[in-house]
């Protein structure tokens, strides 16, 4: 099938163009254009940025109204699209420079040629994103290198460039028809990221494939290779899981995004790593830890001290620290009078947060939960081998489940490709923004808010891959709590999943040493936490946590277990239903 192409051939703008720059210039480029940039004591650069997160709300694909049903994000007129994007193209002239970055998503035999083009304010975007694309000398032959770049993909990103009469100012617009995005007025990088990665979803799924929002892991079995998928919205623990060892039988190959292909092929996306920072420990996250810290990694909204070191806990802000950070945050959007009142003592941290929600216009007391880095693989400790990925084998989602209800089990096994399917259409977890002030339940389909078609296809052409897959493992992970969260937790009325419970149960599946049974209520399988080929286990994982149904007796909050299970398979099926998901599959999980 023959790929669209970009507009506008291998020159669109008629601009000087530095076409990938070293890491070096990189450097120096965001230290003289990028705004709000600190040179820490790590020798890497930490941006702060106005947006503390993708904005999906400002993301339109550029089809008419009457095209809603096909597709699964906002619309946009086209002929509106053009106004904006030749208001972009202004921009760049009056600018006259722009920074090209060319290479591949993937490496191989399913690489994708991509250009990115950025005015000089994002130097540093360009930077991270060059650390997670596969350059041209490592995919390309002698001859493709010695001619012009020939991209499948483009985008097209102007941090300071405003999107005038649209909501926010900001407009990430999303032309499938022309292979090109165009970013204007975020200045985060995850609008670089998944903007080729949302076009590259419909690419892949035109050719038989599917794109899944996951980790992966090379794993040993034996003499047995194959290769891990976890699936997981933002802070389920997708990039900790992938990243975390299990025995010696894993090694990470990708923490976001990786194809799955008809028979179970498995291709990647990206020559790095971009992980949430948020509590890093080298006890916890070792290889995220040390790879934030090394000079060749790119940061994003960490908390710099006065010394220039990293602080991944930092929460509430004193006044004289939002004095030392006052410039920063009033240029990353913050009111400077609520800065001045604050730094004065005239209005106190206590007044403006309730309950860990910041009232509106004094979000800058507390300090984003979402800082970023971009880390390259080569400063990924024991990082697999990306030129040779095994075939896909098992594949799991992550829940981080929380509340007085919460009742995920710590793993199941699916016991079929509808099943799966089923459960990882619904993408459960509880939701927590990065501002701390959106919470609850939360759905979304494959944990894929990328895949531009309608949502509902996905659970169909999964459906079709995992049956030409052969014996494929299919599992859920809770990696939140069970009756509760962090403060029930410490008054000893709830239980938290760690990452050492994690580890050892996905060790013990990967390795066969788990003995299941049929949970009654959902169908699916979980441990049997009374059979002694489990010990083991148990030893190490409350048998709580792997079946929540004694927790919530233990407790005599039967009653309240039952009713959770009867409004979630009401809720699930009510979600299904909404995408049009195939009735096999609906019955699978409802009934």
């Amino acid at each position: 099938m023959a790929m669209r192409k970009p507009a506008g051939g291998p020159k669109p703008y008629p601009v000087k163009v530095i076409a990938n720059p070293t890491q070096d210039e990189l450097h120096k480029l965001a230290l003289e254009h990028t705004p709000s940039v600190i040179q820490t004591a790590h020798g890497n650069l930490c941006k702060i940025s106005r947006n503390k997160a993708r904005m999906a709300g400002y993301t339109y694909l550029l089809y008419p109204e009457s095209e809603k049903a096909n597709f699964s994000g906002n619309l946009l007129d086209p002929a509106k699209g053009r106004e904006l994007i030749e208001l972009q193209r202004k921009y760049i002239e009056d600018k006259g420079q722009l920074i090209s970055i060319q290479g591949y998503i993937g490496i191989g035999e399913h690489a994708f040629p991509t250009e990115w083009f950025y005015t000089l304010e994002g130097a540093n975007i360009a930077a991270m994103q060059q650390i997670l694309t596969f350059p041209r000398e490592v995919v390309e032959t002698p001859e493709q290198l010695a001619k012009d770049f020939d991209p499948v993909l483009r985008v097209v990103y102007t941090p300071d460039c405003f999107a005038k009469g649209m909501p926010g100012e900001q407009a990430i617009l999303v032309d499938l028809e022309n292979s090109t995005s165009y970013i204007m007025g975020p200045d985060y990088f995850g609008e670089s990221k998944k903007a080729a990665l949302r076009m590259l979803n419909d690419y892949v799924y035109e050719r038989g494939g599917l794109v899944l929002h996951a980790g992966a892991k090379a794993v040993t079995k034996g003499s047995e290779h194959l290769t891990m998928t976890v699936m997981g919205l933002s802070g389920t623990g997708k990039t900790t899981t992938t990243f975390s060892k299990q025995g010696e039988v894993t090694q990470p190959i990708q923490d976001d995004m990786v194809v799955l292909w008809p028979g179970g092929g498995c291709s990647i996306t990206e020559n790095g790593c971009f992980a949430k920072t948020q509590g890093l420990t080298d006890e916890t996250e070792p290889v995220i830890y040390r790879g934030t810290l090394d000079p060749t990694a790119w940061v994003e909204n960490v908390y710099v001290d006065e010394s220039g070191k990293y602080d991944f806990f930092k929460t509430k802000m004193t006044p004289a620290e939002v004095g030392r950070m006052r410039d920063i945050l009033i240029q990353t959007g913050s009111e400077a009078a609520n800065v001045d009142k604050y730094i004065k003592g005239e209005v106190s941290y206590d007044e403006v947060v309730d309950d860990g929600i910041t009232k509106d216009g004094w979000d800058f007391v507390q300090w984003t939960q979402n800082g970023r880095s971009i880390i390259p693989m080569k400063a990924i400790e024991d990082a697999a081998d990306l030129h040779h990925i095994p075939p896909i084998h098992s594949m799991g989602i992550l829940n981080r489940d929380e509340g007085p209800d919460a009742a995920t089990p710590g793993i199941v096994k699916f016991t079929s490709p509808e099943q799966a399917a089923g459960y990882f259409m619904l993408g459960e977890t509880t939701k927590t923004s990065a501002a701390g002030k959106e919470r609850g339940k939360t759905r979304s389909p494959f944990t894929q808010p990328f895949f531009p078609r309608a949502f509902g296809l996905q659970a169909v052409r999964f459906k079709e891959l995992a049956a030409g897959m052969g014996q494929t493992d299919m599992w859920m992970m809770n990696t939140g709590y069970v009756g509760g969260g962090q403060k029930d937790v410490d008054a000893g009325r709830a239980l938290k999943v760690k990452i050492r419970h994690s580890s050892a149960m996905l060790e013990a599946l990967l390795t066969d040493h788990v003995k299941w049974k049929k949970d009654p209520d959902y169908g699916y399988e979980i441990v049997d936490v009374d059979a002694p080929e489990n010990a083991e286990l148990l030893e190490k994982v409350p048998a709580e946590i792997l079946n929540p149904s004694l927790f919530f007796e233990k407790n005599g909050k039967t009653d309240l277990y039952r009713d959770w299970v009867k409004r979630m398979k009401s809720e699930r099926r009510a979600f299904l239903e909404k995408f049009d998901v195939d009735p096999a599959i609906v019955k699978v999980i409802a009934s």
